[in-house]
């Protein structure tokens, strides 16, 4: 009994032990996390809080790698990368997702949120998470939203009217919305990666952009563009994306505490966003190149009254609950 147990023993040992030996030598599960951003914008400093508290909690199971500021794939490749499993996870601002749905355009309409605490409270809502599993059917998992706050125009001359807006041309993200946004004003929108933006203003292709603080500080635009008005009239924020089916071939414990790590930082990202743009905005005003123009409420509203028109170009395509949604968290 004994002699034929043994032979049975080792007839299982032979079949198990190279699929035992395939998963030991695989090791750590690897996400390539890229984005296009410095590593000192909220969404740079996500990245780098997440690839430690993974690492820190998953040692040996899981292995993060951040590639920052466009160094694996820059806007217009990163989610062809991510659809074919060349990175695994990333950050791109809200426009990106245009070819896939058109409910997430609701960020790019201009002055819809008050200010940036209504941002916040729009995202902890239902419908905001509704936002997020948008995309399911083209094999995107919406993990999260981390905002880097309002956006400013910027431009190679003063810009305090709307009219002083009309013949400039404007790098923008590929947005529908933001095409049709600086058209309401009379500019030209062009649309070009965000790592291309500095060479493009130093050299005069576009003359004017828009982004929050972060990233006129992070990318040193005040040496190219002089003129920054605060306007506050748009939103730049990120979902962060993997590939669905990369998702859930991932052990579901591991699955559940990676996604219990990402709601960690997201929490963190966007509690610490508003900061970070305030103290990049100090540091532009400190360092003296920017020339910073305040509004007064007069021109404030007239800047939202000529984009205004755009809300009702696009209520169609976001949905009108989604809209709704989105208006009702502003402080009356």
């Amino acid at each position: 009994m004994f002699k034929y147990l043994s032979l049975a023993l080792a007839a299982l040992l032979l079949t198990v032990s190279p699929s035992m030996a395939t998963a030991e030598d695989a090791g750590p599960i690897v996400i390539k996390f890229s984005h296009v951003s410095a590593e000192s914008t909220p969404k740079g400093q996500g990245a780098l809080l997440f690839k430690k508290l993974v690492e820190e909690r998953l040692a040996g199971k899981v292995k993060v790698e951040v590639y920052a500021n466009s160094a694996l794939f820059g806007d217009g490749e990163e989610l062809a990368a991510l659809a074919d499993g060349r990175v695994q996870m990333l950050a791109p601002s809200l426009s990106k997702f245009d070819q896939y749905t058109k409910r997430l355009q609701v960020f790019d309409l201009p002055f819809l949120f008050s200010d940036q605490a209504a941002v916040d409270r729009f995202l902890k809502r239902e419908k905001s998470r509704e936002l997020l599993r948008s995309m399911n059917s083209s094999n995107i998992y919406g993990l999260g939203f981390w905002t880097n706050g309002m956006k400013q125009l910027s431009a190679n001359k003063p810009l305090r009217t709307p009219a002083d807006a009309k013949g400039l041309a404007f790098r923008i993200q590929a947005s529908s919305v933001l095409d049709a946004q600086f058209a309401a004003l009379g500019a030209t929108a062009v649309k070009m990666p965000f790592a291309e933006t500095y060479k493009a203003l130093e050299s005069g292709t576009v003359q004017g952009t828009e982004n929050p603080w972060s990233n006129f500080v992070s990318q040193k635009f005040e040496k190219v563009q002089p003129y920054v008005t605060i306007t506050n009239h748009g939103v730049l924020s990120y979902m962060v994306v993997t590939n669905s089916k990369f998702w859930t071939s991932i052990p579901f414990q591991i699955r559940t505490e990676l996604e219990s790590i990402l709601d960690e930082v997201t929490l963190s990202v966007n509690q610490t966003a508003e900061a970070n743009n305030q103290r990049d905005y100090d540091l532009l005003v400190a360092g003296g190149k920017a020339k910073i123009i305040t509004l007064t409420p007069a021109e404030q509203a007239a800047w939202r009254d000529a984009m205004l028109p755009v809300w009702k170009q696009f209520e169609g395509e976001i949905g009108a609950d989604v809209l709704h949604a989105a208006r009702a968290v502003n402080r009356k």
